[in-house]
């Protein structure tokens, strides 16, 4: 009796432990947590893809556009046919100000380590008549956060009317070189170059007249391009 026990006790694993070593080898390779382990160790392995921060406003947002017509699609078209492996981060929001850039750029260039940065801002602030020292300080703390960060700046200058101001018009325009040449870093003195300083320029703009039309984005990216691509990888 003892025997015929001891021997239906020992035989009794060995139905069942093979099972469950199966069903717990299944369950494990199956588990989505280790799924999710597999898929962020791989994700960590790739190479971190090379980028162009945008920061900017309306200008480069496509504010009145068809998605895909504005100039920095132009630009993503441009570094595809120059076989450029370059990923362009559109960081743009109409209506922002030199102010709100300076606040938003930290995270991106946490976020996408850019190896170059386009800072395509100012325009508003002069649109809302604020502090020049303001808009350059604004400017240096951007440019100098993305130089920290070991990214390439290329600064996007802006001009406004005459009807603001001659000393304020003045001092506004050279505000961009000013910080570029304290920076050491590219400019693009004026952005809307041959869109908005010559005769029957009221033609390259939409019904606004202040924001440039499709027709005008390829000229805005000739504007940006030269000093751009001698900054980028």
């Amino acid at each position: 009796m003892d025997s015929d026990c001891n021997q239906s006790a020992s035989a009794r694993p060995a139905r069942w432990a093979k099972p469950l070593a199966a069903w717990l080898a299944a369950a494990l390779l199956g588990a989505p947590w280790l799924a999710q382990a597999q898929t962020e160790a791989q994700a960590k392995a790739r190479p971190v893809e090379a980028a162009i921060l945008i920061v900017g406003d309306s200008l480069s947002a496509q504010y009145g556009l068809k998605r895909g017509t504005g100039w920095v699609p132009l630009l993503e078209k441009q570094l595809a046919d120059d076989k450029k492996p370059l990923k362009v981060i559109n960081a743009s929001i109409s209506g922002d100000t030199t102010s709100g850039g300076r606040s938003r750029l930290p995270a991106l260039l946490a976020q996408h380590r850019p190896k170059a940065v386009v800072i395509e801002l100012g325009g508003n602030d002069a649109l809302r008549g604020l502090p020049l020292a303001m808009t350059e300080q604004n400017l240096t703390a951007m440019t100098q956060a993305a130089k920290k960060s070991g990214a390439k700046v290329l600064l996007v200058g802006m001009q406004v009317p005459p009807n603001y101001g001659s000393a304020y018009s003045a001092g506004f325009a050279g505000l961009f070189a000013k910080v570029a040449k304290a920076e050491k870093v590219a400019l693009v003195p004026f952005f809307l170059q041959g869109i908005a300083d010559g005769d029957g320029a009221s033609a390259n703009f939409q019904a606004d007249r202040i924001h440039p039309n499709e027709s005008s984005q390829a000229r805005m990216l000739a504007n940006v391009w030269p000093e751009l691509k001698k900054i980028i990888p």
